[in-house]
């Protein structure tokens, strides 16, 4: 007999799995299940069948071939990480944009996604929201978990894969949920001749009912493969009563190892019907490919609807606390008088609004933490690309940023009495609007590489502590030391806040005094900035240097995520 190996990863110590068929012995679509008493071996089997080698992303070894691999949808975990903002219906047909083919006109889109909500019942609460992530970004309660799983389901079969792969789907589920969920997939692979793969822990009676057939594998080795009544009288032949409170496929995984010992005698009892199903082909590799692999390069979306959505609330909260912070701190530093005073208080303006418009970005990480969990389930779909996203999260928040960039500018800046210009005021706002840019940049990254907020919130406190520490605001260049000289210049607070004295003393206003003292000029705007260290001629090499950090950070978070991908199996 032929021993049948889902991967040379596994290990075959660990592997014990059985393998089941839900649709009827008639159906050219069967439904396959994996059971394991320890959950991540047939997890790690559902990915392995998927082909996605974890060092490699996608492709791989595995017990289907590469041309079906790429048309098979890969693992959908016991996760549903799910856009909470987005309707059924949005969630649905965002995924249908970018896995159907170009050809597919928004009128046959939108008739696929109508067809699959009355598939999988789902038209009654098809304009609710999905909701469901502990409230990020202020999301309703959403639909229930069962539910949650069929919009999950159907956002991996809406471009018809011919097999479909679930880790778990009815995991969190109470009884009723899960009979639903098991019964629905039954009915797709009848209806649409596909075969589905899933596990199960804990497989009741009930369940087993949807089930026709059942592989069992030991050790990576073909134990049984036929009904579960066939599997009831193996295990009767070989000794084993079956308890009143266990079903057979349970008996079969709690004595795996005594059948391990009779593998020959069992093995051997079950070779003809085995062989028998061998010359049955599970799908046609020569079909042509309708999966999102083939197209992945045909779309040309860089901001997506479910990024847009997902922004709302946070550029909401950021507007209203933009004007707050603009109108306060404007009436704390009120008409700066033009005395030696009134210079260490532009400072201390200038200096605290770089702090708090670079804190203020920490909102963000709940919300950029949910979209990576979402991310990196659509990126092992192949749904579009890392780069996509990055791009696409640049363009939605940079006019956003922007507006409130000018929310907080307007109110300060004239309440304080700054260089009353309007280049000079055009050139605060950019610097503004810049400071920002970098800071969401800093937190996409920091969220990219964070397992979680806790660790996500103290490394962006701690990074931003040190470039201010390293800003010469508190020390001068000269008086740091040689081994920190380089935090100076990698400090994103230096070049804003030189900027921003260059944009108040330098140009014309290089030579006007700015410290009256008894009618005597005391210092002019070009002693300030000579007093600090700064070239006024650097004011477009700081504006360089602010959209070098920008683009730097995105590209970081760019890598990060790509090897995070290639690590993961979902």
């Amino acid at each position: 007999m032929e021993d049948l190996s889902l991967s040379s990863e596994l290990d075959p110590a660990l592997l014990s799995t059985s393998t089941s068929s839900s649709s009827p012995p008639d159906s050219a679509s069967p439904s396959f299940s994996f059971y394991h008493p320890s959950p991540p071996n047939y997890t790690l089997a559902v990915s392995n069948l998927s082909c996605r080698d974890p060092r490699r992303g996608s492709g791989g070894a595995g017990l289907l071939s590469s041309l079906l691999a790429r048309r098979a949808a890969p693992p959908d975990v016991r996760d549903d990480n799910l856009l909470p903002l987005l309707t059924v219906r949005e969630t649905i047909l965002f995924a249908a944009r970018f896995r159907l083919r170009s050809a597919v006109t928004a009128r046959e889109r939108g008739e696929r996604v109508e067809a699959l909500l009355q598939e999988l019942r789902l038209s009654e609460v098809a304009d609710r929201y999905v909701g469901g992530c502990g409230g990020a970004g202020g999301a309703p309660r959403g639909v229930s978990g069962g539910e949650r799983k069929r919009v999950s389901i159907a956002v991996d079969i809406v471009h018809d894969p011919p097999v479909l792969l679930l880790d778990e789907p009815t995991s969190g589920l109470d009884s009723r949920s899960a009979m639903d969920v098991l019964s629905l997939l039954r009915d797709v692979a009848r209806a649409r001749r596909q075969v589905v793969v899933l596990s199960i822990h804990q497989p009741s009676y009930r369940m087993l009912a949807y089930i026709s057939s059942l592989l069992l594998l030991s050790r990576g080795a073909v134990a049984h493969f036929g009904t579960l009544k066939s599997l009831e009288h193996s295990l009767s032949r070989l000794g084993h009563e079956i308890p009143m409170q266990l079903n057979p496929l349970e008996l079969a995984m709690e004595v795996t190892e005594q059948l391990e010992a009779d593998h020959a005698r069992f093995g051997a009892a079950l070779a003809t019907t085995i062989h028998q199903h061998q010359h049955n082909k599970v799908i046609d590799d020569e079909d042509e490919s309708s999966g999102a692999g083939e197209h992945e390069h045909e779309h040309g979306y860089y901001c997506s609807r479910a990024v847009e959505v997902g922004a709302l609330a946070l550029f909401a909260a950021r507007a209203a606390q933009a004007v707050i912070a603009g109108l306060g701190l404007g009436s704390v530093y009120f008409r700066i008088r033009p005395d030696p005073e009134g210079v260490a208080l532009r400072l201390g303006l200038f200096a605290f609004s770089l702090s708090f418009l670079l804190s203020s970005t920490v909102e963000a990480l709940p919300i950029l933490l949910h979209e990576r969990r979402v991310l990196m389930r659509e990126a092992s779909r192949r749904a579009y690309r890392l780069s996509s996203y990055v791009v696409a999260n640049a363009l939605v928040f940079a006019p956003c940023l922007l507006a409130v960039s000018l929310l907080f500018s307007a109110p300060v800046y004239f309440l304080a009495g700054l260089r009353a210009t309007p280049l000079a005021f055009a050139c605060f706002a950019l610097a503004v609007w810049l400071i920002v840019l970098m800071a969401s940049s800093l937190v996409l990254f920091l969220s990219a590489v964070s397992p979680d907020f806790v660790l996500g919130n103290s490394l962006i406190c701690m990074s931003l502590g040190v470039f201010f520490l390293f800003s010469g605001y508190f020390i001068p260049r000269e008086s740091i030391p040689r081994y920190w000289a380089f935090m100076y210049y990698v400090s994103m607070y230096r070049y804003p806040l030189d900027l921003l004295l260059i944009n108040e003393y330098g140009g014309s206003s290089s030579g006007r005094c700015v410290a009256w003292a008894g009618g005597v000029c005391l210092r002019t705007g070009g002693d300030v900035l000579r007093g600090r260290g700064i070239d006024e001629g650097m004011r477009w090499v700081n504006v360089g240097v602010m959209l070098g950090f920008f683009v730097l950070y995105r590209v970081m978070c760019w890598a990060v995520l790509v090897r995070r991908a290639a690590k993961t199996t979902l």
